[in-house]
């Protein structure tokens, strides 16, 4: 049965082993799309890992799921209009990780967890579990889905979609340097990473710069290309839990058989 609360302040949903619970499981920890799936629950049922024997948790993203501003996604989308790079991708990517260790270690005393570590997540989830595997050096396997891992070409990806000119400036070219983990790609380490990518996603945003990323890493990496996905993992609204598209199904055996050779799960 999956459980939910806080960690450290941390919104979670946390599902068992398939095994049952207990201390030498390794643990995957993941983060949701600021598309669909949106929210901690709505990713759990995108992706469940079904059949994996570890421990799955799903973070709630700052600034998404309860942790909404005010005034809800429409306040969201307005700071993303006034400056979706200083005020939205780069806070929630930070905080993100920068919480992070406080969470595992609330999880790890709360669940009795002592196996090893795997990360996961969707486009900026999968962004901050790359943040998260840079600053670390126990991160066993990641997978990132649908990943951002260069923002300037998702701004500009963007500005194209929601007809805004985006200025960039001192302070945003400092975030995107940051998020480029095409440069930083020696900071990953020999960490096993497998990308998993639609082939009808933006290809300067997200197919081009994944393979880049996948070509200059120093440990296993690999690309899944999902034939016929886009961008999301679910069905709009994606706040809610609904039913597994075929192409989730499709991400989530990639997702679990790569955790299987890289965490024994």
């Amino acid at each position: 049965m999956a459980e939910t609360g806080t960690a450290a302040g941390v919104p979670f949903l946390v599902v068992p082993p398939e095994g049952g619970p207990r201390a030498d499981a390794p643990v995957v920890v993941g983060w949701h799309l600021m598309d669909a799936p949106r929210s901690e629950a709505a990713f759990a049922a995108a992706l469940p890992l079904a059949g994996l024997d570890a421990w799955r948790v799903y973070l709630c993203l700052p600034k998404m799921g309860a942790r909404l501003p005010a005034g809800g996604m429409d306040e969201l989308m307005a700071l993303g209009y006034e400056d979706a790079v200083v005020l939205m991708h780069g806070p929630v990517n930070a905080e993100a990780a920068d919480e992070f260790d406080g969470a595992l270690t609330a999880l790890r005393e709360r669940f009795g967890i002592e196996g090893p570590l795997g990360l996961f997540g969707g486009s900026a989830g999968a962004g901050v579990a790359l943040e998260v595997t840079t600053r670390r050096d126990d991160v066993t396997a990641l997978v990132a889905v649908s990943p951002l891992v260069q923002l300037r070409p998702v701004v500009a990806t963007l500005g194209k979609l929601f007809g805004v000119d985006y200025r960039w400036g001192p302070e945003s070219d400092a975030v995107a340097d940051r998020m480029d983990y095409v440069a930083r790609v020696a900071e990953l380490g020999t960490t096993p990473v497998r990308f998993v990518v639609g082939s009808e996603d933006e290809p300067t945003a997200f197919l081009e710069p994944t393979r880049e990323l996948v070509a200059g890493a120093r440990g296993p990496a690999d690309l899944v290309v999902i034939q016929g996905m886009g961008h999301a993992l679910a069905e709009e609204p994606g706040l809610e839990p609904a039913p597994q598209t075929p192409h989730a199904a499709e991400v989530d055996a990639h997702a679990v058989a790569w955790f299987r050779q890289h965490l024994g799960a």
